[in-house]
């Protein structure tokens, strides 16, 4: 297995040249031919480092591993490191990816260490996809990226490229990356590449995403660096890439994605109340005017979480030279339906004749997404603490949770005490496999809100309500 790169150069006195030379693995300004870049590649000859490997990171690091057979993954988190160094995954329910780690482990094709400099100084290609938050006023928090671009230029050669995978605001790798790491390396900019590549993953398919299911899109900050990053992952995806005409619009793609879809959920939550106002089911009327070509809405539910679609408005919206009132809006609503779904659950315990602060409530579900280990921004969170203002005895059922600290005095439960239970009510925020297997008519006949309308549940004698619903 082809090993990294040796340096030996001093980063204060080091020369600037403006093209990378050919006895270098970088491919940065390489006078090579496109077709000797691609076989050097995928023959290891251009090592690969991977910064970040959580969910999205560590997929795309065994992807990597497994296209180049020359491929180190950093991740600050020693645990973290130390697990994938050994072939283990950290990743729950990803399909294939344990498989993957271990076996590009196994021949020696992925490496991983907690130290960041370390796999900058073995790596040609840099790959940053590290977690881009929000602060505590609202604006992004590029301080994780920020913090990897830094160890990036301690060691970055001339001929080297940087990629961008992390979701960040339009002009990141033009307004910060490039001189960040001009700064820390000593180089000039047009020495090295910068490019975004934003990734397209979504949890449970990230491998499959990865290697194909959506074009890549990538842009660079200027044409060398887009030809490297177009080069790249036309190796890595089975998919088009797609070249922006820069960094920038790059980044935006993704932003705008999420925005989307941000936008187009609340405005199916919206609808839900409406529909509940005219009487019909919110689902139905939703289904059939997406029947028309044009025409393509979201469903509606208890909340969005996670770290994307609740996040990227706010990387527009934070711009003081930006007006955003359709966003701000849009989020509003979405933050909003936690809060919608604690005063559903009231309004269908008075109407079954159980006041809430008197009800044992079970919410099933914590995490934001189905079979997805993650609670950032999860709306099971706001509506545990709305339904325990309210006085309501709080039962919470998640296979994927180990740390219930947000939850406050809700009572973790296991799905298989739910019965001996007797809740008032079961909502099902988050329909994790477990609750679509579930024998739903081992409980005793009880309230249930689908909030997600995920579940089959006909065969059970439930009163079964959804979000938007035919009350």
């Amino acid at each position: 297995m082809p090993g990294g790169r040796a340096r030996e150069r001093g980063r204060e006195t080091a020369p600037v040249v403006s093209r990378a030379t050919d006895d270098r693995p970088g491919l940065y300004g390489s006078r090579e031919t496109a077709a000797t870049q691609r076989a050097r590649l995928r023959g290891g000859d251009v090592p690969v480092a991977v910064y970040g490997l959580g969910k999205m990171g560590l997929p795309l690091a065994a992807v990597y591993a497994d296209i180049t057979g020359n491929t180190v993954g950093v991740d600050t988190d020693e645990a973290v490191a130390d697990s994938v160094a050994a072939g283990d995954c950290h990743v729950r329910r990803e399909p294939g990816l344990a498989e993957l780690v271990d076996e590009v482990v196994e021949r020696g094709a992925l490496r991983a260490t907690s130290d960041p400099v370390e796999g900058a100084s073995e790596a040609a290609v840099h790959v940053l996809i590290v977690p881009t938050l929000l602060d505590e006023a609202g604006a992004p928090d590029l301080s994780a990226v920020e913090s990897a671009v830094e160890a990036v230029g301690a060691g970055l050669e001339p001929g080297d490229t940087v990629v961008i995978e992390s979701t960040v605001p339009p002009g990141t790798a033009r307004d910060v990356v490039v001189p960040a790491l001009a700064a820390t390396s000593g180089l000039e900019p047009g020495t090295f590449g910068v490019a975004a590549c934003p990734e397209r993953t979504v949890s449970g398919q990230a491998l499959a995403d990865i290697r194909g299911t959506h074009p890549k899109v990538v842009g660079g900050v200027d044409d060398e660096s887009t030809r490297v990053a177009r080069l790249v992952y036309g190796e890595v995806t089975d998919n088009d890439v797609v070249a922006t005409s820069s960094a920038a619009v790059a980044e935006a793609v993704k932003v705008f994605e999420g925005v989307y879809r941000d936008v187009n959920i609340a405005l199916a939550n919206e609808l839900a109340p409406c529909a509940e106002a005219f009487d019909i089911d919110v689902r139905e009327a939703i289904a059939v005017a997406n029947t028309q070509p044009f025409c393509d809405i979201h469903d509606p539910g208890p909340g969005v979480g996670g770290h994307c679609i609740p996040v990227y408005p706010r990387f527009l919206a934070s711009r003081p030279d930006v007006d955003a009132g359709l966003l701000e809006a849009a989020r509003a609503r979405n933050e909003a339906m936690p809060e919608y779904t604690v005063d559903l659950l009231e309004r269908l315990l008075d109407r079954a004749g159980r006041p809430l602060r008197e009800a044992t409530v079970a919410l099933l579900g914590a995490t934001y997404k189905a079979d997805i280990a993650e609670l950032r921004n999860a709306p099971s969170v706001p509506i545990a603490r709305g339904l325990r203002a309210a006085g309501a005895r709080v039962l919470v059922v998640d296979p994927l949770v180990e740390d219930w600290s947000a939850f406050g005095d809700s009572e973790p439960t296991e799905l298989e005490a739910l019965a001996a239970e007797e809740p008032d009510a079961v909502a099902v925020l988050t329909p994790h496999e477990e609750f679509r297997a579930f024998d739903w008519s081992s409980l005793p006949p009880t309230l249930v809100l689908d909030a997600r309308d995920a579940l089959e549940l006909s065969g059970a004698d439930h009163a079964v309500h959804t979000i938007g619903g035919k009350p």
